[in-house]
């Protein structure tokens, strides 16, 4: 188990990275009411999706939206953090900078916050494939594997291409649940769409092989 534990990894993404898709603010007056439009959800290929969220905020909004996730690819966590909690405050109605949130604090090590912000997100888009793979990492780590589950298989109920969160469901079941029928489905599904991943192939193999023992 140990050597396996080893091999696999969650499959997350970096702030800014992570939403696939664009946070769109109309700058506008000096203003921070937001008024959000329908939020759409559509492929742009095999691997990825655009969520887009449009509405006016203020115009040094958007410049510190971009300046707080340079921050944190600096690997200046503090500053980024503060920063992008204070887009968050003066950008109520979008939920990209409550999972950009998620993500840093997550890789901070602040799982607490990680999760509050993440369940913030889905409150204002509820449904949002990103929000819903990065909170089922967070119940993973700490433990509550059913509730991961349900996260991954949510999003993947959203959008079911979307390769992280069947990647990671698949190493749910396998590692964490002991489902191998659940883990070998979503890695074939998952190799369907991303085929040059080597070691997920190499799962596969291993669950085959113990499927066949558990069988004689």
């Amino acid at each position: 188990m140990t050597n396996r534990l080893k091999r696999h990894a969650f499959a997350a993404a970096r702030p800014g990275i992570a939403l696939l898709g664009m946070f769109v603010l109309l700058t506008g007056c000096a203003t921070t009411e937001t008024k959000r439009t329908e939020v759409s959800l559509e492929s742009t290929d095999e691997l990825g999706f655009t969520v887009t969220e449009e509405g006016r905020v203020g115009g040094d909004v958007r410049t510190d939206y971009q300046t707080a996730l340079d921050l944190l690819a600096q690997e200046r966590q503090a500053q980024g953090l503060a920063l992008l909690e204070s887009v968050a405050e003066q950008a109520p109605g979008f939920s990209a900078p409550r999972i950009d949130l998620g993500i840093a604090y997550r890789q901070a090590g602040d799982l607490e916050a990680a999760e509050r912000n993440l369940l913030l997100a889905l409150e204002i888009n509820p449904g949002h494939p990103v929000a819903l793979n990065e909170l089922g990492i967070v119940y993973r780590q700490t433990g509550r594997f059913a509730a991961a589950r349900a996260s991954y298989e949510a999003a993947l109920a959203t959008y079911p291409n979307y390769h992280y969160a069947r990647r990671n469901l698949g190493v749910l079941c396998d590692l964490y649940l002991a489902d191998l029928d659940c883990a070998l489905r979503n890695y074939e599904a998952y190799m369907a769409t991303v085929p040059s991943d080597d070691e997920a192939s190499i799962w596969i193999s291993d669950i085959r092989a113990r499927q066949g023992q558990a069988a004689e």
